[in-house]
């Protein structure tokens, strides 16, 4: 996954006419970790169908600040500079979960792109 560590670099990345799903976290956060061990296979899972960018929080705090990303880790789904859907919350997320949201996305990003 990119590390995203500006917010020119995320507005360069949400830009893309492909699907990009930008994932919130921090280094201090327990529930981004837990995430870490499976996200490698989810992500070459959805490769084929869409990019996935780290965004992290204290890093690039004013894009997260701007979209209201109040807890972590998050999901929002872009194409074009558009927001297409989110999964935004601050409780721990499982691979289920995830791949559920992943492919809630993947579902809205084709139907407008038909």
């Amino acid at each position: 996954m990119e590390k995203i560590t500006s917010k020119a670099e995320f507005q360069v990345a949400i830009q893309s006419p492909r699907l990009t799903v930008a994932v919130f976290k921090a280094d201090w956060c327990v529930d981004c970790k837990f995430m870490d061990p499976f996200m490698p296979d989810v992500e070459e899972k959805f490769a084929n169908d869409m990019t996935l960018v780290e965004v992290d929080v204290d890093k690039v705090g004013d894009v997260s600040q701007e979209l209201n990303i109040l807890g972590i880790p998050s999901f929002v789904a872009f194409t074009d500079g558009r927001e297409l859907v989110r999964y935004v919350n601050k409780l721990r997320k499982s691979r289920e979960e995830i791949e559920h949201f992943l492919q809630q996305a993947l579902d809205v990003y084709q139907s407008i792109h038909k």
